[in-house]
């Protein structure tokens, strides 16, 4: 091959220019939880609507999106040809509105309370107001799922940048209402919360399909078709586990509540989890941008050793800053100055985080090996080690509720490092073919 002709290795620098703004966009979609938290927590009632929000309506409007929550990867995967792109478009449209009948079902039948108080076990008083904010969170699951489309076919044709203004914009509708509802002081704070949420990923929706149609009409259609052509049953063997993996994972939201409600402190646990849970996301938000990275850059030849070299930095990096909040008085600062929780709330706050160490190096593995998976479209390996995150997790909380001991923010927190980590490690083990064919992909390029 003639040396003018040999393709150049993937850079770091051109890693950083598709990883930054991806990871800024989840960065700001990280601090969406915290801001939430200290609005709400400094208006009435603060531990009950807390409670409602954080342990009800965030797992429960999470678990119902599940089948759309990985078409960010799958579009970012597959949208490379007109007909790839209108087929993955449908699966979209139609997978979103029947979640969105579902959401009605569950937010405004006699279901609710089944879910809620038989299956969940939620404490008494959460109950009425997690129902109003999850009738309010209704627009969620198909604007999710346009908006991620919409992402993947942006970050597909190197426009990743445009993914982090859409999350400028949800943040600051967020803004707008958040601080709307606290100068009035006499809205509950789950309808100030949830309203806001909704808000923001209408708008940011509504930009997404505004700022994504001159790429569909300039690069997406001119594109060259893809072989072999996507069909309805080469699509369904590529997401079916994406999706089941997405469920399985978001499943694991209301066993929390469920695990935190029936170990001491429960409505302590439940209060403190959606801030510690946001303040470990937006550590974590860097490894877990990652993923569409290497998705987008491993295909292209000479991208194995600086992608393998980039994920070690971000390990370093993630793992370093959570050992610096943990170890210091910045976790003290944030819990209660910051999202104002009450001394015995950020006591209890500040030792569950130790429990998180392992957390943000972790998603970053994942995402490097999930990655890799998703290049050889075997995607079989993800779902598999999702269900060995819940197995996990599962024994932890079993292991906690047993015990009865330990406030149940600290197994919860626990429970969910453990079964992250086993999930690398399930990863790392189904991503080596992938990994052997592109080194070997390489090398042959190299030589």
């Amino acid at each position: 091959m003639p040396k003018h002709n040999t393709p150049q290795p993937v850079s770091m620098k051109e890693i950083f220019k598709t990883w930054w703004p991806l990871a800024a966009s989840w960065l700001l979609m990280a601090l969406e939880l915290p801001a939430l938290s200290a609005v709400t927590a400094r208006l009435a009632n603060p531990k009950i609507n807390l409670a409602a929000y954080g342990g009800i309506v965030f797992p429960l409007v999470l678990i119902i999106e599940a089948p759309i929550i990985m078409l960010l990867a799958a579009s970012t995967a597959l949208s490379k040809d007109w007909k790839s792109y209108k087929l993955v478009w449908k699966y979209m449209m139609v997978s979103s509105g029947l979640l969105t009948l579902l959401h009605v079902v569950v937010a405004f039948t006699p279901l609710y309370y089944f879910v809620v108080e038989k299956l969940i076990g939620a404490p008494a008083e959460i109950v009425e107001p997690a129902r109003i904010g999850l009738m309010i969170m209704l627009p969620w699951t198909w604007t999710i799922a346009y908006r991620r489309f919409n992402q993947g076919v942006l970050i597909r044709f190197g426009h990743s940048q445009s993914v982090g203004v859409g999350t400028l914009i949800r943040l600051g509708t967020n803004a707008l209402v958040l601080g709307y509802g606290y100068l009035q002081g006499d809205i509950p704070g789950i309808i100030v919360a949830t309203s806001a949420v909704a808000t923001g990923v209408t708008c940011e929706a509504i930009y997404s399909g505004i700022r994504v149609k001159p790429v569909i009409t300039q690069e997406l259609k001119p594109a060259p078709a893809v072989e072999p052509e996507l069909s309805w049953r080469n699509f369904i063997e590529f997401y079916t586990p994406l999706a089941l993996t997405s469920l399985i994972t978001l499943l694991s939201q209301p066993l929390v509540s469920a695990a935190l409600s029936r170990m001491p402190r429960a409505l302590d646990s439940l209060a403190v989890w959606p801030v510690i849970s946001g303040m470990l996301f937006s550590i974590r938000s860097a490894g877990i941008a990652y993923n569409e990275v290497v998705v987008a850059l491993l295909d292209k030849p000479h991208s194995t050793h600086n992608l393998r070299k980039f994920a070690g930095i971000l390990v370093s990096l993630t793992s370093g800053i959570i050992l610096i909040i943990v170890a210091t008085p910045l976790s003290r600062i944030w819990f209660q100055d910051v999202s104002a929780l009450s001394p015995s709330l950020t006591t209890l706050a500040k030792t569950a985080l130790w429990f998180g160490l392992l957390l943000p190096g972790a998603n970053t593995l994942q995402s490097w090996y999930q990655g890799a998976i998703l290049y050889s479209k075997k995607t079989r390996g993800i779902s598999e080690a999702v269900v060995v995150f819940l197995i996990v997790t599962l024994i932890t909380f079993g292991i906690g509720i047993a015990w009865h001991e330990p406030p149940g923010l600290y197994i919860g927190v626990a429970g969910f490092s453990l079964g992250m980590a086993a999930q690398a490690g399930w990863l790392w083990y189904r991503s080596r073919p992938a990994m052997k064919k592109a080194c070997e992909r390489d090398n042959k390029f190299a030589n």
